[in-house]
């Protein structure tokens, strides 16, 4: 299988996660820099918010209020135009662990993971699938919607807001949930074996596009698990992704020359690439 052709977007960030696209722009956090970038398809790229912390997950609440994912304070940040943040939501009341991804629905309800460990222990404190989803509402409770979870990371909404789908890094495998109206989530199953799935993001068709850092790979899954198509990244960890652009067709791969171990010391060059495919996206992000 050809690998497509891609096209180098942005370059020499330190480690690009939680790749957005919206209002016709691809945001994206640069974790080792504690930035919010925002840029276009012609490549202008500027500086959106600075956060105090290491930023991870972001969303948009229904009124456009860019909201940040501050990992270790387990904290929520809200950005509003100006370039500074703002304390939004304190979770370490409810969290167990270091935080991670998360997506805002609709209903400006933010579904954050939690790892349930601390990150920078990982030896000392991980029992491997204590992970769980925490889900906060536009008012600031927060409560736990997912237990039991490996490594809780990318986390995608499909475009009906009926089904959550997060990426078990821990175990090589996606979990499916159904959304009640009160956004509860219930597990449907468990499906697809890519090696660590890191970021993703939904099609029309129902599949899902996942960042396999384990395997330097964009991979897409379809729900009954079966790999649909496969964009190599030679040397590079497949970090996360996003659909995006005029039509959606533009898939937006973030890549890292980094390992785990060089990443916790703060080593790691990134960058954004893109390459257009057949399928437009659909839901969140």
């Amino acid at each position: 299988m050809s690998t497509p052709r891609m096209r180098t977007l942005i370059e020499r960030g330190k480690y690009f996660e939680s790749p957005r696209y919206y209002d016709g722009k691809l945001w994206i956090a640069d974790t080792l820099t504690s930035k919010v970038l925002r840029t276009t398809l012609n490549q202008t790229s500027e500086l959106v918010c600075k956060i105090n912390g290491v930023p991870s997950g972001i969303g948009f609440s229904p009124r456009g209020e860019l909201i940040i994912v501050s990992m270790f304070r387990q904290k929520l940040y809200r950005c509003l135009g100006d370039g500074k943040a703002t304390g939004y939501v304190d979770l370490a009341d409810i969290a167990a662990g270091t935080l991670d991804d998360m997506i805002i629905d609709t209903q400006g309800r933010a579904y954050v993971g939690d790892l349930g460990f601390d990150l920078l222990q990982p030896n000392a404190t991980s029992s491997g699938t204590e992970g769980r989803l925490l889900l906060v509402t536009p008012d600031g409770k927060a409560r736990v919607v997912a237990q039991g979870l490996g490594f809780p990371n990318g986390i995608a909404i499909s475009g009906d807001g009926r089904t959550l789908i997060v990426a078990e890094s821990r175990c090589d495998r996606l979990a499916e949930f159904s959304i009640a109206s009160d956004g509860s989530l219930s597990l449907v199953r468990r499906f697809g074996q890519v090696g660590e799935p890191d970021g993703i993001c939904l099609d029309r068709e129902g599949a899902v596009w996942v960042a396999s850092f384990k395997e330097d790979a964009f991979v897409r899954i379809a729900r009954d698990g079966g790999e649909l198509a496969r964009i190599e990244t030679p040397r590079r960890r497949a970090v996360a992704c996003v659909l995006g652009g005029p039509d959606g067709r533009t898939l937006f791969c973030v890549t890292a020359e980094t390992t785990h171990e060089r990443l916790l010391q703060g080593r790691s060059s990134s960058r954004v690439d893109v390459v257009s495919v057949e399928v437009p996206g659909d839901g969140l992000p």
